[in-house]
């Protein structure tokens, strides 16, 4: 397939090596300040790239948070699939625009959960839809990672509210926290605390939350771009058979009657999203755009289908409207 990247940070470097990776093209990329991946052609807008005479497939969309509901619309007027970087939008409202206007347009919309990919947490989606572990009561998310100021610095957007959408559980931990929504679902209700402790920034940059089930689950979650030099990120899952956890979606405890480990030890997770923002194995990124590249040939749904992602965005906001403190501390 030929794709157009849609934004030229540093994130659509990752998605023009995977394109190529799994022998696709890109086509152009459209960057308002010139800036290109590689030698690909650019094109300063959305209005250019309908001026010229470009035959491609598919869009991605790297640009920030709160802008990527503007490249799906715009790519469902123009009758072109889209792969959104995460999180699919910051808002409900704008997510549930770039839902339709796919919808209206009959194109495929997925979002670049890449995580779910991975062999030990899709063996864990399967045990848990066939009810193997029995009843699930309390789980455990530590995302505590670490960025220096200078990551903030680095764009006048970084840790804003109005095109980030938050911090780090918007940002950073929104790849956890969506395992969690993909294994579990979304709670029915959140209570957290949030503050900004070591950076310059508007946001928070280190919270915590509390949430239950209507099935009376108890989850909690821990997200951080505080906690430095940064760890692994943990995901404790206790149930009626047993626990597990799994380290950056690799299983490294298991203790469940009955089920023999599924993990598939040959998978290991090379990008430390724990310290840097920089992607360099895009292993994860091959596989979402072959599943996307699946569904657009076959009809199926995307592994990170825009409605299952909306979820995790939905439980962001949650945690964010939930808050029981988010003052700045001095």
């Amino acid at each position: 397939m030929r794709y157009v990247i849609i934004g030229s940070g540093n994130i659509s470097n990752t998605y023009a090596q995977a394109i190529a990776e799994i022998g696709g093209e890109v086509a152009g990329v459209v960057s308002r300040s010139g800036r290109s991946p590689s030698s690909h052609p650019a094109l300063p807008s959305w209005q250019s790239l309908s001026a010229v005479d470009l035959s491609y497939d598919a869009v991605c969309i790297t640009t920030p948070n709160g802008l990527h509901h503007q490249g799906i619309i715009e790519a469902a007027r123009l009758g072109k699939h889209a792969l959104t970087e995460k999180p699919l939008d910051i808002s409900i409202e704008a997510m549930d625009a770039a839902i339709s206007a796919c919808q209206k347009a009959a194109v495929t919309l997925a979002v670049a959960y890449q995580r779910r990919t991975a062999p030990d947490n899709r063996a864990i989606k399967r045990l848990l839809d066939e009810a193997a572990f029995g009843r699930v009561y309390a789980v455990d998310l530590a995302a505590k990672f670490y960025r220096p100021q200078s990551y903030y610095d680095s764009d006048v957007y970084r840790g804003g509210l109005a095109i980030d959408g938050g911090g780090p559980f918007m940002q950073q931990a929104c790849h956890n926290l969506d395992i969690y929504t993909w294994f579990f679902g979304k709670p029915a209700q959140a209570v957290s605390m949030l503050d900004t402790f070591s950076h310059d920034i508007e946001a928070e940059d280190h919270g915590a939350a509390l949430m239950r089930h209507e099935d009376g689950l108890i989850g909690t979650v821990v997200a951080s771009t505080a906690t430095r030099p940064g760890f692994a990120a943990r995901l404790e899952v206790h149930t009626e058979r047993g626990s597990f956890t799994l380290t950056d979606d690799a299983i490294s405890h298991w203790c469940v009657d009955g089920i023999d480990n599924p993990t598939d030890t040959s998978f290991v997770y090379q990008h430390d999203g724990a310290t840097s923002a920089v992607v360099t194995d895009t292993l994860g990124h091959q596989k979402i755009l072959l599943d996307f590249e699946h569904a657009i040939e076959t009809g199926a749904t995307p592994i990170a289908s825009a409605e299952s992602a909306r979820l995790t965005t939905e439980l962001i906001l949650m945690i964010y409207k939930g808050a029981l403190l988010c003052n700045k501390s001095t």
